[in-house]
């Protein structure tokens, strides 16, 4: 009865110097050049549909690829040089004293409501710098009424607002511009209904 013979040695030289040629190489084509068009497992990642800028297009009536700005559009970075309403600065660049938005009623709610979502979490729903965080993250938040405050032009609020001041954020960004003023016209409201109640106080009514 014949019998077979089983290898049980180390593996055969040639397979394991393949290896170590293979390995080299690889390591060698990933830092050298190569005149050869690179391998692309998945072309669509690299090659995908597009126009470039000022390209032709059949598919837009006026035959370019690049959209036209709407009517009124900024770029960010651009400012709203001699525009008051976005800049809160007449032509001189001084402050505005007084908002140029009406102060009605559908002005006052819509900058009550802003105001709730954006202002009251550190100056309270009466402007005393006392909302949630200052409260428990001590942040430290002026009230709107004190006098320095209630001496600023309207268009110095509008500033403060759309850049930020301090640890406060600019709001510039998501609230509107209109909206920043609607705030203003709020925070005016809340300013005289406390004056009236100092003077009541103080008369002793």
């Amino acid at each position: 009865m014949k019998t077979r013979r089983v290898e049980t040695g180390p593996p055969r030289w040639s397979a394991l110097c393949l290896v170590l040629v293979s390995l080299s190489l690889a390591g060698c084509y990933r830092g050298c050049a190569s005149s050869s068009p690179p391998i692309h497992p998945n072309p669509n990642m690299d090659d995908q549909p597009k126009y470039e800028p000022f390209e032709a297009s059949d598919f837009f009536y006026d035959g370019a690829a690049m959209r036209t700005p709407v009517p009124g559009t900024v770029a960010r970075g651009e400012s709203w040089k001699g525009d008051a309403f976005n800049t809160g600065r007449d032509e001189s660049g001084a402050f505005l004293v007084t908002m140029p938005v009406e102060q009605n009623d559908s002005t006052l709610a819509r900058g009550g409501g802003r105001y709730g979502i954006y202002c009251s979490p550190c100056h309270d729903q009466r402007g005393n710098g006392t909302g949630i965080l200052a409260n428990r993250g001590g942040i430290p938040t002026p009230s709107f009424h004190e006098q320095r405050i209630r001496d600023l032009p309207d268009g110095e609020l509008f500033d403060v607002i759309t850049h930020g001041l301090g640890l406060m954020p600019a709001y510039g960004y998501p609230i509107r511009a209109h909206d920043r003023w609607s705030i203003i016209a709020h925070l005016r409201r809340l300013q005289r209904e406390r004056e009236l109640s100092e003077v009541a106080l103080a008369s002793g009514n």
